[in-house]
Formats: C-alpha cells, structure tokens, sequence
C-alpha cells in the first residue's frame, strides 16, 4: 500500500465529452465552429477598443478586458479539447495539466471581478454622470483590472501549487474534458482536507463578492431609473442592457454548476455546464454587446470602411 500511494503520476487521462465514437466528429465540428467565432469575436472586440478613438472611455477599457478574460479562459481550454477529439490517447502531461488549471482558475475569476467591476462602472454612469470621468479616471479603472489580475493569479498560484504538490495515487483518470480542481480531489492519496477547504473558500468569497457587488449596483441603478422620465428610463436601460445580459447568463450558469444540491448533480450536467461557461458564453459576450451597442457597431463599420479604403 505504501508502495502504491508513491506511484508517481506523468500523466493524466481525460474522459473527455463522450465516449461515443459516432458523436466525436459531429462534436468536433460543432466545438471549432464555437471556438473559431469566439476567438474572431474577442480578438475583434480588443481591438477595436484599442484602436477606435470614441470608445477610449471606462466602459470600453474594462470591455476589451472581459473579451481578454473569454478569449483567456477559452483558449486554456478550447484546443485541447479539440484535439481530444481526433487523437486515440485522450491524455494530458501532469505539467500541462497543473498549468492548464493554473491559467483557468486566473481568467475564470478575473471574469467574475470585471463583470462586478463594469457594474459599478455602470451604476456611476446612470447615478452619477456629472462625475463620471472624474471617479472612473484612467488611472482607477487601471487599478481596479490590475487588482483583479493581481488577486486572481495568487488565488491560482495558491490552489495550484497546494494540490500539485499533494501525492496522486496510480489511478489518473480525470472524469472531465479539462483538468479543473474538484475532479482532480479524488486522484489524491494525501490528506485532501486542506485543498477542499481552500478551494470552498476562495470559491464562495470569489463568487459572493462579486455577485454583491452586481446586485447592489444594480438595485441603486434601478432606484435611480425609477426616478427618471420615460426617455432617461430608456436611455438607462440601453446603456447596461448588454451588461445586465451577460452578467445573467454568466452566474446563473455559475450558480446552476455550484448550488445546485451534490445528490442532483452527474458528471453529464456538469459537464455541459462547463462547455457553456468555458466555450459557449466566451462566443456570447462579443455578440451581445455587438448587436445590443450602437457604437459598437458604428465602431465596426468605421473599422471595415477604412479596411476598404486601405485595399481600394
């Protein structure tokens, strides 16, 4: 036994989506559809907030931050998948996968704090837009990115590195089609009380936080629309539309994935959850705010006339 539990692990074994072999084409197809218009999507979406000069505003700035954060968390996750489509031996080397959850658990988290943190951004447009270019300031909306990045990748470091540096036992096989923190805990032969823990915790406190923060400033935006006149209502609405939008198919994927009671859960649910949130919301996000913002779209078209001119 003893023997056993100092086994060391090169590699791991990802169970992948399915293990139907009549559905791996049809999926590969449909997941490098998803991910080629998330990538063009996201990548179009940084760059145009770099280079457009009427959307070097707040908004924009923590915009091109959330296509950053997407592009991120989907990429970590997306090719490999892709891959373990069309290959035989479904697996991951133990280093790409501790840096393969080490780059997910950043981008995944920074999400959370960008969308909380663009809420805000938006509750000081609608309550306080005399003010506005004075409190979101270049410099505080550097700030308050850098925070994100800064806490998430210690958060990331810390789970990582603590789990990683746990005995894994012979059996390597993750049941998941990337390698995330819960379904690496039952490989471990050591003690997993700790890594749980901190898991559990940084997990509740990232989400809970964030999501107060969006609800409540949310609720003073909407105290304030109340108060305005049918044209300020409609205005206020448009301009967190794609927001409010984003934020509600994000956490309540979250919350769908995580509170949802132990006994209800199978590995299928959450295997699907994870494909929405990892490929499918990062294809959203550029979308929703493409077809819901009108100078995101007068951005594109002053963007492809110049292109035209350029080859013309």
């Amino acid at each position: 036994m003893e023997n056993h539990n100092l086994t060391v692990v090169n590699e791991f074994v990802l169970m992948g989506i399915t293990d139907i072999p009549e559905l791996q084409a049809p999926l590969f197809a449909l997941f490098l559809m998803i991910y080629v218009i998330s990538v063009m999507g996201n990548s179009g979406m940084i760059i145009l907030t770099k280079l457009d000069s009427r959307l070097q505003t707040p908004m924009y700035f923590f915009l091109g931050h959330l296509a950053f954060v997407d592009l991120g968390y989907s990429t970590t996750v997306g090719p490999k998948m892709l891959v373990n489509f069309v290959v035989d031996e479904n697996t991951i080397s133990y280093y790409f996968c501790a840096t393969q959850l080490a780059f997910f658990i950043v981008f995944i988290s920074s999400e959370l704090f960008i969308l909380s943190v663009m809420s805000y951004d938006r509750y000081v447009a609608i309550c306080n837009p005399l003010l506005y270019m004075v409190i979101m300031s270049e410099r505080v909306c550097q700030v308050l990115v850098a925070i994100c990045y800064l806490y998430c990748t210690f958060v990331s470091l810390l789970v990582t590195i603590k789990l990683f540096t746990l005995s894994f036992c012979g059996y390597n096989v993750i049941s998941h089609f990337y390698c995330d923190g819960l379904p690496l805990l039952p490989l471990l032969c050591s003690n997993t009380h700790e890594i749980e823990l901190i898991i559990l915790i940084f997990a509740a406190f990232d989400l809970i936080s964030s999501l107060l923060i969006v609800l409540v400033s949310y609720l003073l935006i909407l105290a304030a629309i109340l108060r305005m006149n049918s044209a300020g209502r409609h205005k206020a609405f448009s301009t967190c539309g794609a927001h409010l939008t984003v934020v509600l198919v994000f956490y309540g994927t979250l919350l769908f994935m995580y509170v949802q009671p132990k006994s209800s859960q199978s590995s299928d649910t959450d295997k699907v959850a994870s494909i929405f949130y990892t490929l499918v919301i990062p294809m959203l996000n550029p979308l929703i705010y493409s077809l819901r913002n009108k100078d995101v779209k007068y951005a594109l078209q002053r963007m492809g006339n110049n292109l035209c001119n350029i080859i013309i």
